[in-house]
């Protein structure tokens, strides 16, 4: 959430970073302006109010002893029409503040001066391209969802069978590749300083509100009414959120968690070619990284992230480039995202398996997570990525390591599997 001193004090500079989402913004933050001015006015005449009738009470109580009696009871009349009128002071107040907050949660977050202008994919700039040929298979290459019957990869028709369609059902030597996927990447992350954490599936309300992904992706999100529950669509979420309401030492600074969880997205409207196998699915397994980080160092410590991410695609020996995200296609909550693309040489495209962002003060404001600064309490930025999402990381290893011999496993993963490569079943 957009800090209301920001919309006021950097107005011009607030509407020029939200027309590169192409967000014609100055309505509404002209509103939260007028809105905060009426609600510091409302509270300036509340406090007034209440102080005058502490002053009236200590009045009435020393004219009472005095035996004044008639005049007891007439400020005691004032007061009570002070009772009223504080009353109303406060549902006025109340209401005004409901109204301030649900304007600023329509508000997305400022990108930063490095994000290009733009609507769509299409405008995303290339930020580093993979610097050699693309693998070219010839045209006996077959697409993972293939492969993963030939293989025993994963079936989705057992997955239909037991829930529907979505949820694919890894089986043999596919699930104990997923499990030494998540191994190494977990390895990898605690071996780079970030610590492990096995979050909750599902969050509150408050969670999910307080990384942005309530009021802007609820339709994106399983709800549990009964219990008032969101099943998580990252491990963002409740690791980000166990630093809620936190006032730090800025020697604790940088915080770097990591975590693996199972994600569940309803993807409403997904269709067509592009959606096969595990292209997109509704539940899938994803490594989180997340950091806490001082504003001055939020942006050297999004290019670390960016960095580690790369080198784990390096090291599985896919072929990747990174993207810079253009205004209109990035998330809600981030100021700058970089996205990781491996390409698939049976499908000829490339596939998305990381987002990396910062959200600078978005998040934190929502999560009251400050830390102490010298010249007082500040908000922290909070960045957080996938290292990685294993649903196209599967994907992209079984297309691109295909051979007559085989899926060959990169050597990182060897031990993890224990084996160098995946033979067909049956």
């Amino acid at each position: 959430m957009l800090l209301v001193h920001t919309l006021r004090d950097d107005r011009q500079r607030v509407l020029e970073g939200l027309r590169k989402r192409g967000i014609d913004a100055a309505i509404m933050v002209d509103r939260v302006v007028t809105l905060d001015d009426k609600r510091k006015e409302l509270q300036t005449s509340n406090d007034t109010l209440l102080a005058e009738r502490n002053t009236l009470s200590t009045e009435i109580g020393t004219l009472f002893k005095s035996g004044r009696k008639n005049e007891a009871n007439a400020l005691r009349e004032r007061v009570n029409e002070i009772k009223g009128a504080v009353a109303g002071a406060e549902d006025e107040l109340r209401a005004t503040l409901e109204e301030l907050e649900t304007t600023l949660l329509q508000l997305p977050n400022v990108p930063y001066h490095l994000v290009p202008a733009g609507s769509s994919a299409e405008d995303n700039e290339v930020y580093q391209d993979y610097p050699g040929e693309l693998p070219a298979l010839g045209p006996d290459a077959k697409p993972h969802w293939e492969l993963a019957e030939t293989y025993g990869i994963f079936s989705l028709e057992l997955g239909v069978r037991t829930t529907g369609s979505g949820f694919p059902v890894f089986t043999g030597q596919g699930a104990r590749l997923q499990r030494a996927l998540v191994n190494f990447f977990l390895d990898r992350n605690t071996a780079a300083g970030y610590t492990e954490y096995a979050p909750p599936l599902l969050v509150n309300e408050d969670t999910a509100r307080g990384t942005g992904q309530l009021p802007d992706k609820e339709g994106q999100m399983y709800y549990i009414t009964e219990d008032d529950l969101y099943l998580i669509p990252t491990a963002e979420v409740p690791l980000t959120n166990l630093y809620r309401g936190e006032l730090l030492d800025a020697d604790q600074l940088p915080i770097q968690l990591t975590g693996y969880t199972p994600c569940f997205r309803r993807e409403a409207g997904s269709y067509g070619a592009h959606v096969r196998g595990l292209n997109r699915v509704h539940q899938f397994d994803k490594v989180e990284i997340v950091q806490l980080a001082r504003p001055e160092e939020s942006y050297a410590k999004l290019d670390e992230m960016v960095a580690h991410v790369g080198g784990l695609l390096d090291a599985l020996e896919l072929p990747y480039r990174i993207l810079r995200l253009c205004g209109g296609d990035m998330g809600f909550t981030a100021a700058m995202t970089y996205d990781f693309e491996v390409w698939s040489a049976a499908q000829q495209r490339w596939l998305e398996v990381s987002s990396v962002s910062n959200f600078e003060t978005f998040q934190s404001n929502r999560l009251k997570l400050r830390y102490r600064a010298e010249q007082g309490n500040e908000l922290v930025h909070t960045l957080n990525g996938s290292a990685l999402a294993l649903p196209r990381i599967i994907a992209a290893l079984l297309e691109n390591k295909q051979t007559e011999q085989g899926i060959l496993l990169p050597e990182v993963l060897h031990s993890y599997v224990g084996k160098d490569r995946l033979d067909p079943v049956g």
